[in-house]
C-alpha cells in the first residue's frame, strides 16, 4: 500500500485567497452597516452599474452571485417553492432558503413580507391567481440573465419600477395559437413570446417594462388577461 503524500501548497495562492477573504469581509460588513434594503428596481440599477465593464458573461455571473450574497443579508427573507426555485435562489443568493410546500403557501409568505420564489412549471397555473391579487407582483425571474428562459418567478408585496432592461409577464386566456398570439401582440406594438400554458391560461413575456394600465393591452387578445409584474434582465 503506497504511503500517503502530503500535497504541496502554493504560498502565493494561499496569500491571494486570504486577501480575497479579507476584502469580502470588509465589503460584507460595509453592506450590513448600510441602510435598509432599497426597492427592487433600485437594487437592479445598482447591480447593473456594478457590472458595467466587468468582463464577459462568466465574470458577470460570478459578480451577480457575489452581489446576491451581499444584498441578501439586508433584503426581505426568501422562501422557495419547487426544485427550480430552490436551485435558482441558491445559485443567485447562496441562501439556505426556507422551503414552502406549495405555491399557495408561498404566496401567503409573500403576503407576509417575504420574497416568494416559485417554480413556473407546476401542476396548476398558480401565476394566474395574481390577476386577482394586484397587491402581489412579480419583481424578479430566475435565472435573470439573457441566455435562457426563466424557470422561477419572484413574487412580493414590494413595488418595482423600470430598470432600463426588463421583461414583463402578461397572462391571457386567449385560445389563439402561440404564433398568432405573438402576431396579434406585435400588431399593437408589443414584442411577446410564450413562456408556458396551463389551465386554459397562457403566460407570456413582453419585452421591456409594460405597465398594467398600458392602453395597448386593452386591444390584446383574451377576456381574462393582465400584467402580473416585471423583472430586470442582466
Amino acid at each position: 500500500m503506497p504511503l500517503l503524500v502530503e500535497p504541496d501548497l502554493d504560498a502565493d495562492s494561499l496569500a491571494r485567497d486570504h486577501d480575497l477573504a479579507r476584502a469580502l469581509d470588509v465589503v460584507l460588513n460595509a453592506r450590513l452597516a448600510a441602510p435598509a434594503a432599497q426597492t427592487p428596481d433600485a437594487e437592479a440599477v445598482a447591480l447593473r452599474t456594478f457590472l458595467v465593464g466587468n468582463g464577459g458573461f462568466r465574470q458577470a455571473s460570478i459578480l451577480r452571485a457575489v452581489w446576491g450574497r451581499l444584498t441578501a443579508a439586508s433584503s426581505p427573507p426568501f422562501v422557495a417553492c419547487g426544485p427550480a426555485a430552490q436551485q435558482a435562489v441558491a445559485d443567485r443568493y447562496g441562501l439556505p432558503v426556507r422551503l414552502s410546500p406549495d405555491p399557495e403557501a408561498a404566496l401567503a409568505e409573500a403576503q407576509g413580507g417575504a420574497r416568494a420564489v416559485i417554480d413556473i412549471e407546476t401542476p396548476r397555473p398558480w401565476w394566474g391567481r395574481l390577476l386577482a391579487r394586484p397587491d402581489l407582483r412579480v419583481i424578479g425571474a430566475l435565472p435573470d440573465d439573457t441566455l435562457g428562459l426563466p424557470r422561477a418567478l419572484v413574487v412580493s408585496l414590494e413595488a418595482s419600477g423600470p430598470t432600463g432592461d426588463d421583461r414583463t409577464f402578461w397572462i391571457t386566456d386567449s385560445a389563439m395559437p402561440d404564433a398568432k398570439l405573438v402576431e396579434a401582440m406585435a400588431a399593437i406594438g408589443l414584442v411577446a413570446y410564450p413562456l408556458i400554458a396551463a389551465g386554459g391560461l397562457k403566460l407570456m413575456v413582453l419585452a421591456g417594462y409594460v405597465q398594467a394600465n398600458d392602453g395597448r393591452l386593452s386591444a390584446a387578445p383574451g377576456a381574462l388577461k393582465g400584467v402580473i409584474g416585471a423583472a430586470p434582465v442582466y
